[in-house]
């Protein structure tokens, strides 16, 4: 490490990123007890979470994080204990105190100034729940100042040692029920876990608010006077704590210090180190973090080192299922961590543009060799597809480290229906699906701000006042559904709700009002809900803090499309509504046919063609002037010439022995795309235009083919809405229906 790195830096850095962890796994605990399955692991759960992130504010003097935190866990542990029966009621102030534990995190990371008005209401809630507790918490004082070696120790160097309570600690509530056996915790710091601001009177304190125990330090190891060094730690603490918790609950007080003390934790009293895998060992990391070596075993004590062990020691009951050598999570479950390494996403991104050279390279090489003439079974050929299979490969694995669960995506939008809901005064409910779902991490981080949008306004407007959903016979919670899945090489996320739907004559009517189409103007259903996007348009007839003022679904259309994707609306009224966006997997390399088009050279995207056909002239029927359709397999569909439609020749005449491509539109339907010539089909890397270029429509993107040629990158989709729309308008509808159609 080099000698300006700040060592206390990092581990702040690791703390707040092992917060976010923890804060998820608090959400889906919570989740699940709102769901009805809070059984008593779940709730161990949220409580662990709370507690782990009290722990590590603590080592950072990060005051209000603690104190906040630790009122939420003297509620949640009544909870646990089975003293206090969780109502919908607490559940929504559970999970508002969550949201504020998130907020507490985000700011004491950044430095910002703390919302005490906030913290203060939502303490005032969760001490409602327990009246019995609100004399003893006002009673802790507001400071909490952990001195460094804070705990009064009566040294005496002459021998034994002296054992002693922290009879300034608050008393712990009593524990139900009689426990399994003591545990027995010794606890030696190395120098290590002075040096990065960590305290064991902290530790100490954290460990006997579990339940009830006494503290014994060991001085026998200290040295004389004039061979003292104040650096180096020479106390052992021994703790016999008597609680009804597992042992991993124990362990997890330490987990911030792991490596840098020595621990060892029995159960019952006996002494079982070296013989089975009850015991947590805490020393220094090996090379290797996934593997963690075991202490050797311990020379017998002296009469002088032994644990203290209780007057009264209750009867030995069987020992517990062992407890893993893994560090315990939030998640708990009893299933296995799994080795993570955080890596810095600049780096990431450098392998992805490297990557995407490497695919360039392997293009232009694979042209050069095929130009060459070499016979297709030479060692040239045969190393060149092995080249290419490895290239693919390399591209795959890449691709999956940027990728990742829109998990944390939707746990946001849980939030959002929450404080939305309550805003409007509704009672709704979110349910989501396909979290596992996993997405380029640069399409996740841009989706936030769009889906906010949608969330909001299907909450606002999407869904009926209590009143009129008991009226039209529906339940008076209001449910909405966010859903993910993998769709034909994309993703597609749906917001659906089941309010009342669109009311298709009041948008129709606002938007004449507003001047955004002409009075006399005749739209069809899909036309008319695509009046949503226009820029201004509102169907909120007052200002408040989610809506009126003009702003929110255009600009989601502009974000969606700037994702190279596209958003689809369909409603029916009195049951709902449902948008649907269509995403790329990954914002970095497709695989593409690279076709010819009035001698210009483009790129489709190959997930979406369904097949190729050649056409003859009688294959084609004109539908009107400017629409032809083509029959297949009994069906008729659209033909869009390609280079009429991007102005590169005017339309064609004579339709004998043209190409088609027929193609996956995101409503289920076809079209086919008329070309003139198929040239390839590879893998391209897409560079995205700079914002300096007019945005035809159609253009997604760009790249660089294997002889160092620029080819435009299409998207279908758009070609064939503008081309429509485009018809549409000629035959005598407004332009502005042409805006609104392309939006779809």
């Amino acid at each position: 490490m080099s000698s300006d790195t700040d060592p206390m830096a990092e581990i702040r850095a690791s703390f707040f990123i092992e917060c976010e962890e923890l804060l998820e796994a608090l959400q889906d605990s919570l989740q699940t007890m709102d769901d009805g399955d809070g059984d008593t692991e779940t709730i161990n759960i949220v409580f662990r979470a709370v507690h782990s992130i009290k722990g590590g504010a603590g080592a950072f003097g990060l005051e209000a994080l603690v104190r906040f935190a630790h009122r939420y866990e003297t509620v949640l542990d009544e909870v646990r204990a089975g003293r206090f029966d969780v109502t919908a009621e607490a559940m929504k102030v559970f999970f508002q105190a969550a949201d504020h534990l998130s907020d507490l995190v985000r700011i004491s990371r950044d430095g910002e100034a703390l919302p005490d008005d906030k913290t203060a209401e939502l303490l005032t809630a969760l001490d409602a729940f327990l009246p019995s507790l609100a004399v003893t918490e006002e009673e802790e004082p507001e400071e909490i100042d952990f001195q460094p070696m804070g705990l009064a120790l009566d040294l005496d160097f002459g021998g034994d040692a002296p054992a002693f309570d922290l009879s300034d600690l608050p008393p712990p509530p009593p524990m139900p029920g009689p426990t399994a056996g003591p545990f027995v915790i010794t606890f030696t710091p190395h120098t290590e876990l002075f040096a990065t601001g960590n305290e064991p009177a902290l530790l100490l304190r954290n460990l006997l608010e579990l339940g009830q125990g006494t503290v014994t330090c060991d001085t026998t190891q200290v040295p004389d006077l004039e061979n003292l060094t104040s650096e180096v730690p020479h106390l052992t603490w021994t703790v016999v704590l008597d609680a009804d918790v597992e042992q991993t609950e124990v362990a997890t007080i330490f987990d911030f210090v792991e490596g840098l003390c020595t621990l060892n934790i029995t159960q019952d009293g006996a002494d079982t180190s070296g013989t089975t895998a009850q015991d947590t060992a805490l020393s220094p990391a090996p090379a290797d973090p996934s593997l963690i070596q075991p202490l050797p075993e311990a020379p017998s004590p002296t009469p002088a080192e032994s644990a203290p062990k209780p007057q009264t020691p209750p009867t030995p009951s069987p020992p517990k299922a062992p407890a893993t050598s893994a560090k315990p999570t939030a998640g708990g479950g009893g299933a296995a961590a799994k080795s993570v390494v955080r890596v810095d996403l600049d780096r990431i991104e450098r392998l992805v543009n490297l990557v995407g050279e490497l695919v360039i390279n392997q293009a232009m090489l694979s042209q050069s060799l095929e130009q060459s003439g070499l016979s297709p079974h030479s060692d040239a050929m045969n190393g060149l597809e092995e080249f290419q299979r490895l290239t693919r490969d390399i591209q795959d694995s890449v691709m999956m480290i940027r990728a990742q669960p829109v998990k944390s995506l939707f746990q946001r939008m849980s939030r959002i229906v929450r404080e939305a809901s309550s805003a409007v005064d509704k009672d709704v409910r979110l349910h989501t699906f396909g979290e596992a779902t996993e997405v380029d991490k640069t399409v996740i981080e841009r989706l936030a701000d769009p889906l906010t949008h949608m969330i909001r306004n299907a909450v606002d407007h999407g869904l009926e006042s209590k009143e009129d959903r008991i009226a039209a016979g529906k339940s008076p919670q209001g449910t909405v559904n966010l859903t993910a899945a993998h769709r034909s090489g994309r993703v597609v996320i749906e917001i659906s709700d089941d309010g009342a739907g669109i009311n298709r004559p009041k948008v129709l009517q606002i938007a004449i009002d507003k001047g955004l189409i002409p009075p006399d103007v005749q739209l069809s259903d899909t036309e008319i809900d695509n009046l949503l996007f226009l820029p201004g348009f509102s169907t909120a007839s007052v200002v408040s803090d989610l809506s009126g003022r003009g702003v929110g679904m255009d600009v989601v259309r502009t974000a969606i499309q700037a994702l190279g994707g596209r958003i689809t609306t369909t409603s029916q009224p009195g049951q709902g509504t449902s948008f649907s966006i269509s995403l790329p997997l990954t914002l970095a390399v497709l695989d593409g046919m690279v076709v010819e088009v009035a001698g210009e050279t483009l790129v489709l995207p190959l997930n979406l063609v369904i097949e190729t056909l050649t056409l003859q002239h009688d294959d084609v029927e004109m539908v009107r002037p400017g629409n032809h359709v083509i029959e297949v397999r009994s069906g008729f569909v659209p033909l869009f010439d390609l280079g009429a439609a991007m102005g590169y020749r005017a339309p064609l005449d004579n339709f004998g022995d043209a190409v088609v491509l027929l193609i996956a539109l995101e409503d289920g339907g076809r079209a086919a795309i008329m070309i003139d010539n198929i040239l390839d089909q590879r893998q391209v890397v897409i560079k995205g235009l700079d914002d300096s270029f007019y945005r035809a429509p159609g253009i997604a993107a760009a790249t660089i083919l294997g002889d160092g040629q620029i080819a435009l990158i299409l998207d279908p989709s758009d070609i064939i809405n503008s081309t429509s729309s485009s018809a549409i308008s000629q035959a005598g509808t407004p332009p502005a229906s042409q805006a609104a159609g392309a939006s779809a």
